[in-house]
């Protein structure tokens, strides 16, 4: 490339930082230093931690990690190739064998590297030009993604509406030979919840194949922890469910539960698992261990429902908007300054929190997200509400 497009290139970028800046939008990577509990240190000051997905608590716990990894030092620390290569290992199929007697009825599971590379991978490694998507509107930008890399005809249906997305189905469905339904079960910006039995109604009336993410849901809904489609009722009527090792379980990774034909189907064609270094060893045998964990927490998923249903009914008696009836509580400001004061305001009172603005959510909707862990006690977080209604220190 010559001096000059080079020189293109640079004011081009230039260009749109600016722009990004005066709209308010402006991002930067974040320094952040030790960790302990829910607490955390960011510039130089230690605050409550209630950005972090850490809803069980488990990645502030020093001392499980430590036990772990005294006993895990001869397991290895890196793969070094695809798991279709040298790269896979026997932590990895014990790991699936679990996720599979728990999510059980005759389905296998597959462990991956991210959410992001499950649902970047899967739909365009299932679906084809005579398929059609539809997806909730507010559906995670992963799963966006995934449908912008099909061939197939994609339509989000409007958020949380089975009434529009029973229209879709019915005035397109005989169109086209599969139609994928995709949704999160715990939207992650508004802390809502799918109906699950409701979109099985649909999948099952419309002959549809039904593609749930439960990345947030995972570890802290349903008895054993297995996600909103175990609280719901509906775990064997999920045709894909995909769930994450990187939030409440405090590890890395993602898997799907599948049928086995699309389990067989996956690993000849999905981009992601195939050209990607496996996971390490010792992060997969780490994620053993908290899953099997994870399913005996039912005190600690009891702790963070109490605790997020009285943190949400103490921002709506301040008078300030929310959404949801989950552990992540938002608090809606509109303009993207004022997410970016208040968020500010809040950690200088020793709150970490940061706005979440477009395009992660919707112009006029910048907010504060709350992410509360069965760590953190009401006197933890009780000032928040009192700080955001009267705008003055906590």
């Amino acid at each position: 490339m010559s001096d000059e497009r080079i020189t293109d290139l640079y004011e081009r970028c230039q260009d749109r930082l600016d722009r990004i800046a005066s709209d308010g939008l402006m991002r930067q990577l974040l320094d952040m230093g030790g960790r302990d509990g829910v607490h955390i240190d960011y510039a130089g000051q230690r605050m409550l931690n209630v950005s972090a997905n850490d809803y069980l608590g488990i990645a502030g716990d020093s001392r499980r990690a430590e036990v772990f990894l005294g006993a895990a030092a001869g397991d290895g620390m890196g793969s070094s190739a695809s798991r279709l290569l040298s790269g896979d290992h026997a932590a990895a199929a014990c790991l699936e064998s679990e996720l599979a007697d728990a999510y059980g009825h005759g389905r296998e599971a597959l462990v991956l590297n991210s959410g992001y590379h499950a649902n970047a991978g899967i739909l365009p490694a299932l679906v084809s030009r005579r398929d059609l998507v539809l997806t909730d509107k507010l559906a995670h930008a992963s799963i966006i993604d995934g449908a912008r890399l099909c061939d197939a005809t994609w339509i989000r249906y409007r958020h949380g509406d089975l009434d529009h997305l029973a229209s879709l189905l019915q005035s397109k469905r005989d169109a086209y030979d599969c139609v994928f339904i995709v949704t999160e079960s715990i939207f992650s910006m508004d802390g809502d919840l799918a109906d699950l039995p409701g979109l099985v109604e649909l999948k099952k009336r419309f002959d549809a194949v039904l593609y749930v993410d439960e990345a947030h849901a995972v570890g802290v809904r349903g008895t054993r922890g297995l996600g909103l489609s175990e609280e719901q009722g509906v775990l064997a009527e999920i045709d894909i469910l995909v769930g994450t090792f990187g939030k409440a379980l405090a590890s890395m990774g993602a898997f799907a539960v599948v049928p086995p034909i699309l389990k067989a189907h996956l690993v000849n064609t999905m981009r992601p698992l195939i050209y990607s270094t496996a996971l390490p060893p010792l992060v997969v045998n780490w994620s053993r261990q908290v899953f099997g964990e994870m399913q005996t927490m039912g005190d600690q998923r009891r702790v963070l429902s109490a605790l997020a249903e009285r943190f949400r009914t103490a921002i709506q008696d301040a008078n300030l908007e929310t959404r949801g009836a989950s552990q992540i509580v938002p608090v809606i400001l509109g303009e993207n300054n004022a997410a970016v004061t208040r968020a500010k305001q809040l950690r200088d009172a020793g709150y970490l929190v940061f706005p979440i603005r477009p395009p992660t959510v919707p112009r006029g909707t910048a907010r504060l997200r709350f992410s509360l862990s069965s760590r953190m006690t009401w006197a933890d977080v009780e000032k928040i509400p009192v700080f955001l209604s009267k705008g003055r220190s906590a």
